[in-house]
């Protein structure tokens, strides 16, 4: 493919829709699409850019959909420890509904340090089920939770204790249309579970994961005692370290959190329009394309045959599964950056970059794969 910045006189003028998800603790949603956008510009500055950043529930959930709807409102919880936290959650006071993150109040970025087994065995929910009171207090009539980022494996069990318990719970979110905005697909137990599948992720060694699994199984059957029907078996019930399952036992259900964030960002209408679609998460793997945002989209992209390009902090996808996942290309910042201590303390710079470069590297069609610099 020749090299075409985008402004000579064969070169077609695209319709770029820019709709990541954050990357980790070192990027917002909002900011990575912000850095996308400034990179794609400075190599071709003539395409057109419509900026819908996503989330899939995780870390952003309220930040992304705070550029569309309601206010946001500020409540003082505990966090996932025991240091007391400021967690944002947005109110629409037209439709009665309080959008909260799991992330906000108990997200393994408010450790105050690295994760270890220590924190994975401690840290709670309870922080969420005082986020839940809040909306109730506001007149909440519909309550939707982003689940994912978080430090806490509890089965959601600190949520529930705040709340009175599961039959008091229950009560008081009689009226009330509970929603988890879930992304994952995970049941609550056993190898695809809370623990054993994302423990490791929050500090848990081998021994530690084996405690979980055991507290998770426990609080289990009272959970599905409650409910009624087996919760924890439920798809999304070991979302947000089993938070999901504690929701359902409420009387809640599960609906994609990235499917919730279309639909106030008007994705449908945005990809309709576009020429070509960009993406990106801190890391992109086999987990991505399990309920997050990478995945969703690649699945939109790939019914509408649009073009999908994927930049993210790590890669752990082979080409085989890029291009089966319809992936036409992905770039990885800590390769641009050459190491991922750079990639992380400089992420916004080095996102420009990346994406500066592989803007370069399209030329007239985006149906043809960007070629790597040299080639």
């Amino acid at each position: 493919m020749a090299h075409d910045p985008g402004t000579g006189s064969g070169s077609r003028v695209l319709r770029v829709l820019i709709a990541p998800d954050c990357y980790g603790e070192s990027l917002t949603a909002v900011q990575a699409a912000a850095a996308i956008s400034t990179g794609w510009h400075r190599s071709r500055p003539h395409d057109r850019l419509a900026i819908a950043p996503q989330s899939d529930g995780g870390p952003g959930f309220v930040a992304v959909l705070a550029e569309r709807l309601g206010t946001v409102q500020r409540s003082r919880v505990s966090g996932p420890l025991e240091q007391p936290v400021d967690a944002d959650w947005l109110w629409d006071d037209a439709s009665k509904t309080a959008y909260l993150e799991c992330a906000q109040a108990c997200g393994l970025a408010l450790l105050g340090g690295p994760p270890s087994p220590r924190t994975a065995l401690a840290a709670h929910s309870r922080g969420v089920g005082q986020l839940v009171d809040a909306a109730l207090a506001a007149g909440a009539e519909r309550i939707v939770v982003g689940l994912g980022g978080s430090a806490c494996t509890d089965g959601g069990r600190g949520m529930v204790d705040e709340l009175g318990g599961l039959a008091v719970g229950r009560r008081r979110l009689a009226d009330v249309e509970l929603t988890a905005a879930c992304d994952v697909e995970y049941p609550l137990l056993g190898p695809w579970g809370a623990a054993r599948v994302f423990g490791p992720q929050k500090g848990a060694d081998a021994a530690t994961v084996a405690v979980l699994e055991s507290r998770l199984a426990a609080w289990a059957t009272e959970l599905d005692a409650a409910a009624g029907w087996e919760v924890s078996a439920a798809s999304g019930a070991g979302a947000a370290g089993g938070i999901g399952a504690a929701l359902l036992a409420l009387g809640g259900v599960v609906e994609s959190g990235a499917q919730i964030v279309a639909r106030h960002t008007d994705l449908e209408a945005a990809l309709a329009a576009a020429d070509v679609l960009i993406t990106g998460e801190g890391r992109f793997d086999e987990q991505s394309l399990h309920g997050k945002v990478v995945g969703s989209l690649a699945s939109a992209a790939r019914a509408r045959e649009l073009p999908l390009l994927v930049l993210a902090g790590q890669i752990g996808l082979d080409e085989p599964a890029l291009r089966s996942a319809g992936v036409l290309a992905a770039r990885a910042i800590a390769d641009h950056a050459g190491s991922v201590g750079l990639a992380l303390i400089d992420a916004a710079n080095q996102l420009i970059d990346l994406t500066a470069v592989l803007a370069a590297q399209v030329g007239a069609s985006p149906v043809d794969p960007p070629r790597p610099a040299g080639q």
